[in-house]
C-alpha cells in the first residue's frame, strides 16, 4: 500500500466521526468537504461501540471514497461482532467501494453480558485480522500504543501481540495519540528490534480546550509532559489563546516527527477543518 505524498516529507491523513443523528449528515458532509481541500493522503472514520454506527460509518466512509475521490480507512470493531455480522459490514464495504479498514478490537459495549463477553468470536484485533485477509480483499490497518495498551501487562507483550497483527496481515499502523514524541521514538525502535517493518503512523491529536484534555486522557491513557502541563496551566482559562497554544503545540511535534522521517502523521481532527488547515498550512 503507497503511502507517499509527493508534497510532504509524510503522508498526512485525517480522522473523522460520524454525525450521531441522522439529520446531522448535511453538516458532516460539509465538514468532509472541507478537509478533502487539504488533500490527505486518507480520511478514517470511526466506529460506534459495539457496531451501532457502522451504518454511518459506512455512509460517510462511501462520501469520502466515491464523491471526494479520496481513500476511506473505515474503523472496524470486533469485541461484540459475530463472524456473520461481520461479514455482512464487510459486503456492504465492498458495495460501497471501499477497500481499507482499521481492525480494532473496540470497547466492551456496556450491555454486553460476561457471557456474550467470553464467548465472543474475536478476542483480539489480531484475530479478526486473520478472518478478514481469509474471507475478504480488504486492505488493513491496525492500531498500536506508543505508550502500551493500557490492559497490557508490559511493553514486551504489546509489542508481541503487535507483531502478531503484522503477521496476521496489518499492512500499516496507526498509534494511539501522544504528546510526548520520545515516547513514540522509543516506541518505534523498539517495534523494529522485534521485527515489525510495516509503516507506523503517528496520531496526533490537538488539544484546543482545557476539558477535552480531561476527556481525551481518561480515554487513551497518554502521559502529559511538563510542557504541555504547563500550557494548560497558563492558558487553560483563556479559550482562543487555549485554542492557538494546543494547535501551535501540536504543530512542533509534527515538524519534529517530519525531520525525524516518521512514515505517516494522522491528525485526529475532532471534525474541525478550520484546526486541520492550520496545522496542515503550517507543517506542509
Amino acid at each position: 500500500m503507497t503511502m507517499n505524498n509527493s508534497d510532504t516529507k509524510c503522508a498526512i491523513s485525517f480522522e473523522v466521526f460520524p454525525p450521531k443523528k441522522d439529520g446531522e449528515f448535511e453538516a458532516a458532509f460539509e465538514v468532509m468537504d472541507e478537509l478533502a481541500k487539504l488533500s490527505p493522503e486518507f480520511i478514517s472514520v470511526t466506529y460506534g461501540a459495539g457496531g451501532s454506527q457502522s451504518k454511518k460509518t459506512i455512509e460517510i466512509a462511501s462520501y469520502i471514497q466515491n464523491t471526494l475521490h479520496i481513500d476511506a480507512l473505515a474503523h472496524m470493531t470486533c469485541v461484540g461482532c459475530r463472524k456473520e455480522a461481520l461479514l455482512e459490514v464487510c459486503n456492504a464495504l465492498k458495495e460501497a467501494n471501499i477497500k481499507k479498514v482499521l481492525a480494532l478490537r473496540g470497547d466492551r459495549p456496556k450491555d454486553m453480558t460476561d457471557e456474550q463477553f467470553f464467548s465472543r468470536d474475536f478476542a483480539h484485533a489480531s484475530d479478526m485480522i486473520t478472518f478478514l485477509k481469509s474471507n475478504t480483499d480488504l486492505q488493513i490497518a491496525g492500531a498500536c500504543y506508543p505508550e502500551k495498551h493500557y490492559e497490557c501487562f508490559s511493553m514486551e507483550t504489546d509489542l508481541n501481540n503487535l507483531k502478531i497483527k503484522q503477521d496476521a496481515g496489518a499492512e500499516f499502523l496507526i498509534t494511539q495519540l501522544f504528546f510526548d514524541n520520545d515516547y513514540f521514538y522509543s516506541f518505534q525502535e523498539k517495534a523494529r528490534k522485534k521485527g515489525i517493518t510495516i509503516p507506523i503512523h503517528a496520531g496526533i491529536m490537538p488539544i484546543t480546550s482545557a476539558k477535552q484534555l480531561g476527556t481525551t486522557v481518561s480515554l487513551s491513557g497518554s502521559s502529559i509532559p511538563k510542557a504541555f502541563a504547563d500550557l494548560i496551566a497558563t492558558y487553560g482559562d483563556k479559550p482562543e489563546e487555549m485554542r492557538k497554544a494546543g494547535i501551535d503545540y501540536a504543530i512542533r511535534q509534527i515538524k519534529d516527527l517530519q525531520v525525524n522521517n516518521v512514515d505517516g502523521i494522522h491528525i485526529y481532527t475532532m471534525n474541525k477543518p478550520k484546526m486541520a488547515a492550520e496545522i496542515v498550512a503550517a507543517v506542509r
